[in-house]
């Protein structure tokens, strides 16, 4: 009996063992997608950016904008603000999967550049003790892609190289550009349209993705909330759904620009609203080409 005990508890080592190491070589290999990924990320931001490009902000680049979008930029952004190429952030929030579904925690840190748009997510949400899911989702370079893995050994979702993956993300990228408010200048990837006193119709072109998002803002210029038309994956097909983020409450100043304290993200489906993600930023660092 004490035999049999001790080798079933041998056999039972044996496989945690091999489980522990499965994993950490599993998560060393997502370790170096993700940098392979966000390394791209930064070439074709160093390749494609202007040199000829502005460096600082200046009020003149808001002339011929709709009245809301000037009380914005007004109010987020002052005369000779630098204007950042990189932004890198870290994320601490809940996420869920169905309505009325438990709200599980995440920590993740992203990486965006501004010119051109891109981004690399890299995220661990705890779904249950001890079991993490790893997802990468990403725009980089005309293209999206959402890879996801529970422990990074285990593949729950894979997906790339559609055109509705490519304008889901540019779409994800345009609601988080209110993290860096220098991205929604006017330029060649972006323009403005009025909607009424409150509202503004901005479009993200990057080449030949195009995406559009309604910004609506509050009495005192800041951004409360941004709605627009994302593809929601229902069985593995994209399907056009309303979405909207709301943003804060309240904002903070960070390298002095005014941006949300928080944000919460909801797909409004014909059974109800679905508010699946939420979370604030304890970290935002932007690296200025001066």
């Amino acid at each position: 009996m004490k035999r049999n005990l001790k080798v079933g508890t041998a056999i039972i080592a044996s496989v945690a063992a091999g489980t522990v190491a499965a994993v950490a070589a599993a998560s060393a290999r997502w370790a170096r997608a993700t940098s392979r990924s966000t390394e791209r990320l930064a070439a074709r931001a160093r390749s494609s950016s202007p040199a000829e490009r502005p460096r600082v902000f200046s009020p003149d680049r808001l002339a011929g904008l709709p009245a809301p979008v000037v009380r914005y930029f007004t109010f987020a952004l002052t005369p000779g603000q630098p204007l950042p190429r990189t932004v890198h952030a870290r994320w601490i929030g809940e996420f869920r999967t169905r309505r009325n579904a438990a709200w599980k925690p995440f920590t993740a840190v992203q990486d965006f550049t501004i010119d051109p748009p891109g981004f690399v997510w890299n995220a661990a949400i705890s779904m249950a003790p001890l079991v993490s899911v790893r997802v990468r989702d990403e725009y980089v370079d005309g293209d999206g892609a959402m890879v996801g893995k529970v422990g990074a050994l285990l593949p729950v979702v894979d997906q790339g190289g559609t055109a509705e993956m490519a304008a889901g993300a540019l779409s994800r990228y345009l609601g988080e550009a209110v993290w860096f408010p220098t991205a929604l200048l006017p330029s060649e990837h972006v323009s403005w349209a009025p909607v009424d006193d409150s509202t503004a119709r901005a479009t993200l072109t990057d080449g030949a993705v195009t995406v559009h998002g309604d910004f609506h803002f509050g009495r005192d210029g800041q951004i409360v909330s941004v709605s627009m038309t994302r593809y929601r994956d229902e069985h593995g097909r994209g399907v056009p759904t309303p979405f909207e983020a709301q943003l804060g409450p309240g904002y903070r100043r960070v390298a002095g620009m005014m941006v949300p304290a928080a944000g919460e993200v909801a797909w409004l489906l014909p059974e109800g609203r679905f508010d699946y993600w939420r979370a604030r930023l304890p970290e935002l660092t932007y690296d200025a080409d001066r």
